[in-house]
């Protein structure tokens, strides 16, 4: 009977089926213990004994040189850095992951900060909390310009979403092409949407919201000479990854003046205990934007399904595909 082991947390604590599922086979399975997230150590050491592997965000490269009899690898989520998927098809491991169930729920959490930052309710709340009562003014989504970086699922559902907001205009950037995208939403939803550069983005938009995988290409994407682009009153939101974003540079030019103020949602260590914790205008978040009871119930139960049709023989439906894997050998 295959192994299974469980690195991610939480797992089946708002819905216990994936718990079930797994139960319901018979097979011998352990959850992470300890209650936080796993260090690549300790994932090496807990699970070097599995045959198959459900995996959040922590890495796992330890897993794949102490574990010799992993077969498969079931992320939980759709972001692929933690998992070396050359050294996965080096030693014949699967590759699954969730791509499509994180999706609304970034989306909707994206949109919210976007609000929370143009309207200032971070600043407020913090400033009611001492006794100041300012009535903060802020501006509309009608009023700005979106600057979106990465345009895949989540960055097009953003575009998606938006329409009802209807901002004065949306600019893209994207390695692909996304004309067709585009084409269809200034079609569909009358949104004024266009391609743009990276530096049009950085110099004309209210709100820059970064939604691209981690890489050696995006590792400090947005950094010093970046923030000298934008408008002094512009926002930065992060719900992807860690490490796109210089946070010493973050840090400096939130302190100092530069730009308006950010939303940081994800950290180059987690959890994160850094100085940004000091400042009022940015509002940090614990990478929960996929964190709403529904997704988070459909990527663990997806993830699960995965393991099980593997070890039954049974065609996966969530397989990594190909491109993923030029990808990441591009950018590594």
């Amino acid at each position: 009977m295959p192994k299974i082991f469980v690195s991610t947390l939480p797992f089946g604590e708002f819905d216990p089926t994936p718990i079930q599922l797994l139960e319901q086979t018979g097979w011998p399975f352990r959850i992470n213990p300890t209650g936080r997230k796993l260090k690549v150590e300790e994932v090496g050491a807990m699970a070097q004994d599995c045959d198959g592997l459900i995996a959040g965000t922590e890495n796992i490269g330890m897993v794949l040189k102490k574990a010799e009899n992993l077969k498969i690898v079931a992320r939980v989520g759709i972001g692929l850095d933690s998992v070396p998927l050359s050294v996965c098809r080096e030693k014949g491991v699967v590759v699954a992951y969730t791509p499509d169930a994180v999706t609304h729920a970034v989306v909707e959490f994206t949109i919210s900060l976007m609000i929370s930052l143009l309207r200032k309710v971070g600043v407020a709340d913090k400033e009611i909390r001492k006794g100041i009562w300012k009535r903060l003014q802020g501006k509309r989504l009608a009023h700005s310009c979106i600057g979106l970086i990465g345009f895949g699922r989540i960055g097009y559902n953003v575009a998606k979403y938006l329409s009802g907001f209807q901002p004065r205009s949306i600019l893209v950037n994207d390695i692909k092409d996304k004309t067709r995208e585009i084409n269809e939403l200034n079609k569909n939803y009358g949104l004024n949407i266009r391609r743009s550069e990276k530096s049009e983005i950085y110099q004309k938009a209210d709100i820059v919201s970064l939604h691209v995988p981690y890489s050696n290409k995006t590792k400090n994407l947005i950094n010093r000479s970046v923030f000298d682009q934008f408008k002094q009153d512009a926002f930065l939101i992060n719900t992807s990854r860690g490490g796109i974003v210089n946070e010493v540079d973050l840090y400096r030019y939130l302190k100092y003046g530069g730009i308006g103020g950010a939303a940081i949602d994800v950290f180059d260590e987690e959890p994160y205990k850094g100085p940004l914790i000091e400042l009022d205008n940015v509002l940090l978040t614990q990478h929960m934007g996929s964190c709403s009871f529904d997704c988070r119930s459909t990527m663990e139960i997806e993830a699960t399904q995965e393991i099980i049709r593997f070890f039954k023989n049974q065609p996966l439906k969530n397989e990594v595909p190909e491109e993923e894997y030029q990808y990441q050998s591009e950018t590594r």
